[in-house]
C-alpha cells in the first residue's frame, strides 16, 4: 500500500491484529529486513512496516533529509492510519527516527525498542558520512557493498550465510543513491542524547556485542539516559543483529513487550 505524505509516496504494509507496533528499518534496507519479526508479532499485534523516505518503494527526492523530516513522515503516516498509540521498534536509522519522533510527538509511543543505534554524532561524523555520500555518488551503491556488509555482520556469519548476504546485497544495490545520500545527511547530524531524559515511555536498548558502528558503549549511555529503560547486549552480533541473531533478539523482544500494558 502507498499513501501521499509530505509530498512523497510512502510504501507500507499492515499485518496481524492487536495493539499497534511500528517497525523502522536501517539505512540501506527496506521493510523486508523485518520479515521474521513481523511474522513473530502478527498473531498478537497489528504490525506496521514502512519504507523510509529514499528507500524501498517510498519516493526518493533529492537530498539532504533531516531526522525531523523523517519523523514528520512517520507522523503523517500515523495520522493517515488513525494511529494515536503504538509500540516502536527501530534499528540504527530507525532508532534515531524513533528518538526524534518521541521528542517531537510525546505520548504516542507505548514503548520503544532501540536496536544498534545512537543518539549523538561522533566528532568525525561529517567526514565519515561525507565520504560514504561521495562514494555512492561516484560509483553507485555497488561501491559501498563490501564495506557495508563488513560493518553489518561478523565475518563468521557472512561466511556461513551466503544466501542471506546475497539478499542483503541486493537490497543495498536497489537503494536509490539519492535516498541513501539524503538519509546519510540526516544521520550525520543526529544530536538528541542530552534530551533523552525527556522521553517518558518504557524502553529497551539492545546492541550487538561486535557492533563497531553504534557500539555497546553508546547503547549503554542511551540506556543510562532513558529513565527506567532496560539494556541487553546481543552476543556474537554486529550491526544488523535482528538478522544475525534472530532467536536471541526475538526472545528478548517478546520478553520486553509482554511486560508492557495491553
Amino acid at each position: 500500500m502507498k499513501t501521499r505524505i509530505n509530498d512523497i509516496d510512502i510504501h507500507y504494509t499492515i499485518e496481524g491484529s492487536g495493539p499497534w507496533i511500528t517497525l523502522s528499518h536501517s539505512l540501506g534496507c527496506d521493510i523486508s529486513s523485518w520479515d521474521e519479526q513481523a511474522a513473530l508479532l502478527a498473531p498478537n499485534y497489528t504490525v506496521l512496516r514502512f519504507d523510509t523516505r529514499g528507500h524501498g518503494q517510498t519516493s526518493a527526492p533529492p537530498s539532504p533529509y533531516t531526522l525531523e523530516q523523517l519523523a514528520d513522515d512517520v507522523h503523517g503516516l500515523f495520522q493517515h492510519l488513525g494511529i494515536t498509540r503504538t509500540h516502536w521498534l527501530g534499528i540504527s536509522m530507525g532508532g534515531m527516527i524513533g528518538q526524534t519522533f518521541a521528542l517531537k510527538y510525546p505520548g504516542v509511543f507505548a514503548s520503544m525498542v532501540l536496536l544498534d543505534t545512537t543518539s549523538r554524532r561522533p566528532p568525525n561524523a561529517q567526514a565519515m558520512w561525507g565520504e560514504r555520500i561521495a562514494m555512492a555518488q561516484a560509483g553507485g551503491m555497488a561501491a559501498l557493498i563490501d564495506s557495508t556488509l563488513a560493518r553489518w555482520f561478523t565475518a563468521p556469519f557472512r561466511a556461513a550465510n551466503p544466501a542471506i548476504m546475497a539478499r542483503i546485497e541486493a537490497g543495498l544495490l536497489a537503494t536509490p543513491v539519492a535516498g541513501f545520500c539524503g538519509c546519510c545527511e540526516a544521520i550525520a547530524k543526529v544530536d538528541v542524547f542530552d534530551r533523552l531524559p525527556e522521553i517518558d515511555c518504557p524502553a529497551l536498548v539492545m546492541v550487538g556485542d561486535q557492533d563497531h558502528g553504534t557500539p555497546p558503549e553508546m547503547a549503554r549511555l542511551i540506556h543510562q539516559n532513558l529513565r527506567g529503560s532496560q539494556f541487553v547486549v546481543i552476543p556474537d552480533a554486529a550491526h544488523i543483529s535482528n538478522i544475525e541473531q534472530p532467536e536471541f533478539f526475538n526472545r528478548e523482544l517478546l520478553k520486553f513487550l509482554t511486560q508492557q500494558p495491553a
